[in-house]
């Protein structure tokens, strides 16, 4: 005899409901580009001196003359503001001074020398601008702005050759956060 099977037993599935989690929105904001750079367009280079599209030899040449002759000027400055400031410190011996009606001169003496020493180092301070003009020059990078990367008009230029800004740059405008 043959056995017969029990009745399968039926399965009954039961649907889990899963409770819908809300997922807030991701709003990307798209971020403008950043500013295109201005590109410098590099001409003939000559005696160490790379020209561009917006400056030639000529004008680089010019440039260059007048920072050197402005170094000069304001390294013999710087040193020769040094001296005085020394020799006031030499001179005045400015550590037995008396403040009294007659005397007064300590304080003259100190706001002199320190006066001295601030124009040497702001010589100084300018000599390093100065120096990194000239290699600029060289790159090929001078005139331009290194705030925006724009041309730096030529009348800046002759009136402050070290200059690196556009006047409304140094102004706290273009490019200012």
């Amino acid at each position: 005899m043959v056995a017969k099977k029990a009745p399968a037993k039926k399965v009954v599935v039961k649907k889990v409901v899963v409770p819908k989690v809300v997922v807030p929105k991701v709003v990307i904001k798209k971020v403008p580009p950043p500013p295109k750079r201005f590109v410098i367009v590099k001409g003939p280079s000559q005696d160490g001196v790379s020209s561009t599209k917006e400056f030639d030899l000529k004008f680089l040449f010019a440039q260059r003359e007048q920072l050197q002759n402005s170094r000069a000027q304001l390294v013999r400055q710087s040193a020769r503001l040094e001296i005085e400031a020394n020799a006031i410190i030499e001179h005045g011996e400015m550590g037995d001074v008396k403040f009294d009606d007659e005397g007064g001169e300590g304080d003259t003496m100190v706001v002199e020398r320190e006066r001295d020493l601030t124009l040497s180092a702001q010589a100084l301070q300018t000599v390093i601008e100065i120096d990194e003009a000239l290699a600029r020059i060289k790159k090929g990078e001078y005139g331009y702005s290194s705030v925006s990367g724009l041309p730096i008009p030529k009348e800046r230029l002759r009136a402050l050759p070290w200059a690196t800004e556009l006047v409304i740059e140094r102004a706290g405008g273009l490019g200012r956060k």
